[in-house]
């Protein structure tokens, strides 16, 4: 399995508008961060973990071809507006790509692209989305996908373990102050844990770098990488601070599994 990041920007994305600091002023192609989204492949299957208002760019950056499914955390802005861009994955008139979400974010997905999801839409070129609502683990090939109930504001929210073979190689929590009751205990032995660190300072809905950590030490991965940051973090100021298992995801970075 491999795993790109295509962002690992908060929702205004780094360098934010208007804003002068030393991040949004970097040099370092690190702290150049699009909206957050993951797109993972395996021998059998590609998909995308939410589809924000940059990917259609994130798509030409690293030469994507292939997107067999979409799967959604949550329907903020910053998640779910690059939907449309989902329709160069499905050109035939015959081809359909399921949409894998919980019900209450498919339903907002549904109200905010009506003209997609109505059936009436099915032309060559158009996006035809599949509704697959999610009520537990469901598999994409030979990928056991488990969603991750998190507390993430006012919305509900999931986050995505993927296991190969009896392996829990990776799991993706992007948006999250918390977890739900019973999440710890389904990520037990994973090797690479990906988790929301927005910044130093707290933050109501969204979990900051002492957070994070201490996150980590509940699951105890092999491997933790910090994403959907905000400009307070300097790639190369806060990276060196970190514990030698802790490391800051940038956009382009590549993890694979055997």
């Amino acid at each position: 399995m491999e795993l790109t990041f295509l962002g690992t920007g908060t929702s205004v994305g780094i360098p934010m508008i208007g804003c002068d600091c030393a991040t949004c002023t970097s040099s370092d192609l690190r702290d150049n961060r699009t909206r957050s989204s993951v797109y993972i492949t395996t021998p059998e299957a590609a998909w995308v973990v939410d589809t924000g208002p940059d990917f259609r760019m994130q798509c030409l950056r690293e030469k994507i071809r292939r997107v067999d499914a979409a799967l959604y955390t949550h329907p903020h802005m910053d998640h779910v507006t690059g939907f449309d861009d989902l329709r160069r994955f499905c050109v035939e008139e015959d081809a359909v790509i399921p949409i894998h979400a919980a019900p209450s974010c498919l339903a907002a997905l549904q109200r905010m692209y009506e003209h997609s999801f109505n059936g009436q839409n099915r032309y060559r070129g158009y996006l035809k989305p599949q509704p697959e609502p999610m009520h537990g683990p469901f598999y994409l090939g030979e990928t056991l996908v488990t969603p991750l109930p998190v507390k993430h504001g006012k919305v509900e929210t999931n986050g995505y373990l993927f296991t190969r073979h009896g392996h829990k190689l990776c799991a993706y929590l992007s948006d999250m102050k918390e977890p739900l009751p019973g999440t710890v205990a389904l990520m037990e032995g994973v090797d690479t844990l990906i988790v929301d660190a927005l910044r130093h300072t707290p933050h109501t809905t969204h979990m900051n770098f002492t957070e994070a950590l201490a996150f980590r030490q509940l699951v105890k991965p092999r491997m933790t990488w910090f994403t959907h940051l905000q400009c307070e973090i300097m790639h190369s100021r806060e990276e060196p601070l970190l514990p030698s298992d802790v490391r800051i995801a940038y956009d382009g970075l590549r993890l694979q599994w055997d």
